[in-house]
């Protein structure tokens, strides 16, 4: 009789028919050059993501960060409770599936008028003792509460994969908000050292000018020339202290618990080999995709619900017991009591309720299908974008380093020649210039190259599946559920799980 479930058996949607993240062939390498922190980056296609990717940067201030960010992050932590919360739900639903039992004693003294006797009759005190089981099961007959447990389970993976899209978002953040830091450390940096080489050239110029060589209005240009460079200090500053405010809330702490841990671009590594999985394989991978693909299952699980609610459903009672006046024969065979009994209820009219409740939820189903192409085609765009930026990255470095050695060397020539006399001081002002944005584009192109690894890294699914604890059943778990999931629960996660690709070490990463 419980062999029927009503309503739609859910299949996860297969992978997209395209071949490739972008319309072009992904070049095999994003070119590199000769200056610090551009190598070329090769992309390997198919290649697994390690679990720990932020290790490929080989940074331990990087990983120390990481780290403190996955213990005291208080969204994680409520990931982890509401993974809990939704574990604890399923269980408590699966219990609709068996039979109900309850068990009740009581005891109570009552008096009844004597009128309800006879005329002249006095009122009569007694005691009742009273105890009773009953027991009640009402077969699934057609599948709905098969189906409610369905949809609880999908939002048991709903939160699953809600947990693993903060963990990655976290981590990808901490990563970025540190070379951001290194990048704004570095441009400030090369600001001073601009405004002092023009502090030297204003001394010069003064000197010049107390001997009658040159006017008063270049020495004003200089000045002036530094109040610029001087005026760009502050905004970066700013931007720097706002960056270290972002840092310590991904690292759970608050802004005075600074304590100056920094990042430094010159100490990161940037990854020789990115590996790029496959289309087919990144439906599998994005935990934002595998959130939809469960609230998918959780809507077609509804319309099942919502079906077996509209058919009848029986109901099967038992009880016994005893009653009587006296405690010492409660179980004696006159005072025993029992029954049993079995039901059908099924709708006959309401008004339209139970339809149109089954036309929501089949509603809510097309909707949820709707939202899970919108994720899958946001997530192929993410990937494109991020490895048109690696890509053009490269590009902007080499570019970058050759308009930053253009700018030196016109700027050395541009001052020899004004103070040989050959050009006047705005051709030299106007080197200056150019010196100050090459050096600090140069800046901002090198940790683009860092961020964007990063982003790539993160829209490919950061390698969650590679992320495993060693629990005391000698059975990997996802890190941050060793304590949330049974052994039976963990094991159906990993079978749900990506199939690692054939060559998971690409040269240059860590083994898993």
């Amino acid at each position: 009789m419980t062999g029927c479930a009503v309503g739609p058996d859910f299949a996860p949607p297969g992978a997209p028919q395209v071949s490739g993240y972008t319309r072009d062939s992904l070049l095999a390498t994003a070119r590199g050059t000769d200056i610090p922190r551009g190598n070329a980056q090769a992309f390997a296609t198919g290649r697994d993501i390690p679990g720990q990717w932020w290790r490929l940067y080989h940074s331990k201030q990087i990983n120390a960060l990481v780290e403190e960010a996955i213990r005291n992050h208080p969204d994680l932590k409520a990931a982890q409770a509401a993974l809990r919360q939704a574990r604890e739900i399923a269980l408590a639903g699966r219990g609709s599936l068996f039979p109900q039992a309850s068990t009740s004693q009581s005891v109570k003294r009552e008096q009844i008028s004597g009128a309800e006797l006879g005329e002249n009759t006095p009122p009569v005190d007694f005691n009742l003792f009273n105890s009773t089981a009953a027991v009640s099961y009402v077969p699934d007959v057609f599948g709905g509460t098969a189906r409610s447990i369905e949809a609880t389970d999908a939002a048991t993976e709903t939160a699953q994969f809600q947990l693993e899209a903060t963990y990655l978002a976290l981590t990808a953040n901490v990563v970025t908000a540190a070379i951001n830091d290194a990048s704004l450390v570095a441009q400030i940096k090369v600001t001073r050292e601009i405004a002092d080489s023009q502090r030297e050239q204003l001394k010069g110029l003064q000197v010049e000018y107390n001997l009658g060589a040159i006017g008063q209005a270049d020495i004003a240009s200089e000045k002036a020339e530094l109040a610029q460079t001087l005026a760009t200090l502050p905004p970066l500053l700013k931007a720097r202290a706002q960056q270290r405010d972002q840092l310590m809330a991904y690292l759970g702490r608050f802004p005075s618990q600074d304590n100056g841990e920094a990042v430094s671009l010159d100490g990161l590594t940037l990854p020789a080999h990115l590996p790029v999985s496959v289309p087919a394989r990144l439906v599998r991978q994005r935990p934002d995709i595998r959130q939809a693909e469960s609230r998918l299952h959780q809507a077609s699980a509804e319309v099942g619900v919502s079906l077996a609610n509209m058919l009848p459903q029986i109901t099967l009672s038992a009880g016994g017991g005893a009653e009587s006046l006296k405690f010492d024969q409660l179980f004696n065979s006159q005072t025993l009591v029992w029954n049993l009994a079995g039901g059908v209820t099924a709708p006959l009219f309401d008004g339209g309720t139970l339809y149109h409740r089954k036309e929501a939820a089949s509603a809510a189903l097309d909707q949820a299908t709707q939202q899970y192409k919108s994720t899958v085609i946001t997530a192929f765009e993410n990937v494109a974008d991020s490895i048109k930026a690696v890509q053009y990255d490269a590009e902007a470095l080499k570019a970058q380093a050759d308009a930053q050695s253009a700018a030196d060397d016109s700027l050395k020539i541009a001052r020899a020649e004004y103070k040989a006399g050959a050009t006047n001081y705005i051709t030299m002002l106007n080197a200056e210039q150019t010196a100050l944005a090459a050096r600090t584009g140069l800046v901002k192109a090198q940790a683009a190259r860092f961020e964007d690894t990063a982003a790539l890294l993160q829209a490919l699914g950061g390698g969650w599946w590679n992320r495993v604890d060693e629990t005391k059943e000698a059975y990997p778990r996802p890190a941050g559920l060793a304590d949330t999931l049974p052994v039976s629960a963990v094991k159906a996660i990993h079978a749900r799980r990506p199939t690692p690709a054939a060559d998971s070490n690409p040269d240059g990463n860590p083994k898993l």
